[in-house]
């Protein structure tokens, strides 16, 4: 009788532990929604994809025109073969020492959480974008979750 109980228990016990385990990876495969991002102390200090991003992806994503389009605001000295660096943002040299990484984080996925809602900066992972936006993209952030965590690894190398 005692050796079919503790059977039990044994087994209801690896029965909780494996839906915990399943739990956890759901979630960290999961992204953290736009909506459900945590600003605390001026900064994200969360990965939003619970890993850390991919620094050559992010120089990517920054300069390409058709995503991050960062260079349409700002200069960075690394990405001096790019043409019509932007003059209205401060020069991202120096992001890295500047800003905690949170920080940075915060100022990518929504800068009116770290400035003032007068930022002509957008938010790139806020559903928060104002008025008139195409029917095709309410709901959609500019970047995605990994996106966003690229970025921070570029610009924290920016020292």
């Amino acid at each position: 009788m005692m050796r079919t109980k503790n059977r039990l228990i044994r087994s209801a016990l690896s029965v909780v532990l494996a839906g915990a385990v399943l739990s956890v990876n759901a979630n960290a495969d999961s992204p953290v929604k736009p909506d459900d991002v945590q600003f605390k102390d001026m900064a994200v200090s969360a990965s939003l994809t619970g890993a850390a991003g991919d620094a050559a992806e992010g120089r990517k994503v920054f300069a390409n025109r058709k995503q991050g389009n960062c260079l349409a605001c700002h200069a960075a000295t690394d990405l001096k073969d790019q043409l019509f660096h932007g003059e209205v943002g401060p020069n991202l040299d120096g992001a890295g020492t500047r800003w905690s990484e949170g920080q940075l984080r915060a100022i990518v996925v929504n800068a009116k959480s770290m400035f003032t809602d007068a930022t002509v900066m957008p938010g790139f992972y806020s559903l928060d974008v104002g008025a008139d936006v195409r029917k095709d993209l309410i709901g959609k952030t500019i970047l995605s979750a990994q996106q966003v965590e690229d970025v921070v690894a570029y610009l924290a190398t920016l020292k």
